[in-house]
């Protein structure tokens, strides 16, 4: 099966996503709240007593950290609950095999409408905080574009995980990665204040490769490092993607 063709039957079940949620979008509009909760209690209140981090203001600081974060928690709330659900409750997939859709379709477009997800999450946060004078270069308009990847790169990552999850019981342990991520990948506090081994902990973290490319596009410095940062989240998509697929070709073709 060619990429070409993965692609374009791959794009059958965004449509359906689409179809599904066309009478249910306040689920996905909800998600734009969270993020600006933080912005507006830490960010803006809490930031009045940190001051200034790395020459900008506290909330300048931790927006392009948390439009990162919007974009992984979108991306990772459809990939994981809602495709586990499909795999294991509704068994919608094993009806999409039985039509000339297969395992690679499934994951690619279960990948594309968990990353569209995720952008969603992010384009209303993007207008808010350049509204509030948070984006501090013209670079920022590449802001959506960075969001995007990480989408993508939590997306695969999810699809693949979900296949492993066996029960209700097992998205507690997403919680037990997802929320220490969030917490600790540079998200309100710079790299510098760990000690160093910890240091090199956090670099290990998707996270903190999606709040470095965001960051650097809204504070106006890019420069090489970020297609490194690039480069992890994609092939952390790609890998999640080639799981997912081998997966699902063994918990439903076999």
């Amino acid at each position: 099966m060619t990429a070409i063709a993965v692609r374009t039957r791959g794009r059958l079940v965004v449509e359906r996503n689409l179809l599904v949620y066309k009478h249910a979008w306040m689920t996905i509009f909800s998600g734009f709240f969270e993020p600006l909760f933080y912005l507006f209690s830490l960010g803006i209140g809490l930031g009045h007593f940190v001051g200034h981090v790395h020459g900008v203001s506290y909330a300048s600081y931790i927006a392009p950290a948390l439009l990162a974060s919007s974009a992984m928690n979108g991306a990772l709330a459809d990939a994981m609950t809602n495709v586990f659900f499909k795999l294991r409750y509704m068994k919608i997939y094993d009806s999409v095999l039985a039509t000339p859709l297969g395992p690679g379709d499934v994951a690619f477009g279960e990948t594309v409408w968990a990353q569209l997800r995720g952008a969603l999450y992010t384009l209303g946060f993007v207008v808010t905080i350049a509204a509030l004078g948070l984006i501090h270069s013209w670079w920022g308009i590449l802001a959506p574009f960075a969001a995007m990847v990480v989408a993508f790169s939590f997306a695969g990552v999810g699809i693949g995980c979900s296949t492993f999850i066996r029960n209700w019981q097992d998205l507690d342990f997403v919680q037990v990665v997802q929320l220490p991520m969030f917490l600790f990948s540079t998200t309100f506090y710079p790299l510098s204040v760990y000690p160093v081994p910890i240091q090199w902990v956090v670099r290990f973290s998707p996270l903190y490769h999606a709040i470095s490319l965001v960051r650097s596009f809204t504070l106006g410095g890019p420069g090489p490092l970020d297609l490194v940062h690039a480069g992890y989240l994609v092939a952390l998509g790609l890998g999640g993607i080639w799981l997912a697929r081998r997966r699902m070709a063994g918990l439903l073709l076999s």
